[in-house]
């Protein structure tokens, strides 16, 4: 089984322009970081001209289908029957993205059957990462 997975998703971009455009965006788990998530941006949807990454921790996501969640960085709610907004706050300043939340729910889908929500903990190698703390420390 794998222990990655990925999904592509087409985010729509909130601006005040009268049509949102639409951005390619990819979904990313992996078991050996079981708490969190990753959404990434394509260079050419960003302003920079870079690839961007948001790294938010799975649960939000998962409760922001339902319900307004987050307070940092990302914040994530439901927007409507179908959709779900997803708001990425940074000092440059903050893009709001709109994701169908079928696609959402079926990525978190895929996820739970990897890690069982509630069960992070058994996916976590401790001692390595103690030991990468302390080499970084050096």
């Amino acid at each position: 089984m794998s222990i990655v997975i990925e999904q592509l998703v087409e985010a729509r971009l909130v601006a005040d322009a009268p049509r949102m455009p639409s951005i390619p965006a990819t979904l990313h788990y992996d078991r050996r970081d079981p708490f969190a998530v990753r959404m990434t941006f394509p260079a050419p949807a960003t302003l920079e001209d870079v690839e961007v990454c948001w790294t938010f921790a799975r649960d939000l996501l998962a409760a922001g289908l339902c319900a307004p969640d987050g307070y940092g960085d990302v914040r994530v709610r439901p927007y409507g029957p179908d959709r779900t907004m997803l708001e990425f706050h940074a000092p440059e300043g903050t893009a709001v993205v709109h994701v169908c939340s079928d696609d959402v729910r079926r990525f978190l889908t895929a996820t739970g059957a990897l890690v069982p929500a509630g069960q992070e903990h058994r996916h976590l190698d401790l001692d390595q990462d103690l030991a990468e703390l302390m080499r970084d420390a050096c």
